[in-house]
């Protein structure tokens, strides 16, 4: 299942945007071939002590790592050389450090001109702002997302890196067209993603609204419109319920909760009312799912239709005999101990296995892809003694 299988990247990405496209695209099967500076590598290698950690794993499996000091003029012969018969390289890093480097577009399509050169910025290569610094929450920010999570007085930060990952999913998405592109054209393209823009791709639906009525979407503006509910259950466990705009699955709550009253309150008598009288419908299902334990209200909700989950934990998602039956995760040798991740979720004919590479060490492989891109054993040993390698 290597659909991409004979596809060279070159990644010079580190923490999470461009490793996350690399990965994406060596869990179909491309050879990425990571390239990180001598003596500290992907700065995500230091959020724990030793030379990995879990973020750094999260984002580079089925990878190669060289260590390679591209910033010397040796290295940065050596880079070009391992680039002459690249299909793609992916870089994340603000506007300019590519040409800075003479690793930008036209150097490149002057190199390869088969060559697939993806840039990943944080704001863009023109505009007032391209020049910043830029993480996954100035992303969010600029894109319209933080708003829509934040409730009262005391606002934070939630959940896992969303812009982060959205922009790697948009630079692989990117990378894949032009590839499909280049088996008619023969040629390469120069790739742009940035994390504002993907964000606002992202929300498509705020926009549109936004477009249409000129209505701002609130933080639950989309669980109004869903029907969408977290409920809390007799033993603390939680129930996740989303009934769309079918009246099937209405019916099919009323049906499962006993609740014929709530049918006939006139707040709730058709979707229209229910999306306006949202958080009054809230409270009256957080009354009624008190009464009976997670275990209980599964079994009811499932033997009425109506759609829902219970809502996880990480920690428990081994419990779950869905989740186990679909078979997501996986383990692996890595030095002296096992590693655990997490397979992709596309699959091919009903298959998805691949060999699975572990995390790689810093420049693990730096003799091996070097020796492929034809350097000699004795030149190898030059730029390891020049301090390059």
């Amino acid at each position: 299942m290597k659909v991409l299988d004979g596809i060279r990247i070159i990644e010079l990405g580190a923490f999470i945007t461009g490793p996350y496209a690399g990965m994406l695209l060596a869990n179909m099967g491309a050879d990425v071939v990571k390239v990180e500076r001598p003596g500290g590598g992907d700065p995500f290698r230091k959020f724990a002590q030793g030379t990995s950690s879990s973020e750094f794993e999260a984002h580079n499996w089925n990878k190669r790592s060289i260590a390679l000091d591209y910033a010397k003029p040796d290295g940065l012969v050596a880079l070009r050389q391992l680039l002459e018969s690249a299909d793609v390289l992916i870089l994340n890093a603000r506007p300019g450090v590519a040409e800075g480097l003479g690793i930008g577009w036209k150097d490149m399509r002057a190199l390869n001109p088969r060559l697939i050169h993806c840039e990943i910025t944080g704001f863009g290569a023109t505009g007032p702002y391209a020049h910043r610094p830029a993480f996954d929450t100035v992303g969010q920010a600029l894109g319209g997302w933080l708003a829509l999570s934040q409730v009262g007085d005391d606002p934070r930060i939630a959940g896992p890196a969303l812009c982060d990952m959205t922009t790697g999913l948009f630079a692989a998405y990117g990378i894949l067209g032009a590839l499909m592109e280049r088996e008619r054209s023969g040629v390469g393209r120069h790739v742009e993603v940035n994390m504002v823009e993907s964000m606002l791709a992202f929300a498509v639906e705020p926009a549109g609204r936004f477009f249409r009525s000129g209505e701002i979407s609130g933080t639950y503006t989309r669980g109004a419109l869903s029907q969408a509910f977290v409920l809390t259950c007799s033993d603390g466990l939680q129930i996740g319920i989303h009934m769309s705009s079918p009246e099937k699955f209405w019916e099919a709550l009323i049906a499962a909760t006993g609740t014929p009253a709530l049918a006939s309150d006139a707040r709730f008598s058709d979707r229209a009312s229910r999306v306006k009288n949202y958080e009054a419908l809230g409270e009256e299902l957080k009354a009624i799912f008190l009464t009976l334990s997670q275990a209980d209200w599964i079994e009811r909700l499932d033997r009425h239709d109506v759609p829902f989950a219970p809502v996880h934990r990480v920690d428990k998602l081994r419990d779950d005999p869905q989740v186990m039956a679909l078979d997501p995760f996986i383990e692996v040798a890595c030095d002296d101990r096992r590693i655990k991740g997490l397979r992709r979720p596309v699959r091919y004919d009903g298959e998805r296995e691949i060999e699975f590479r572990a995390p790689p060490a810093l420049g693990e492989h730096t003799i091996e892809v070097l020796s492929e891109a034809g350097l000699s054993t004795a030149r190898i040993a030059e730029l390891k003694s020049a301090g390059v390698l």
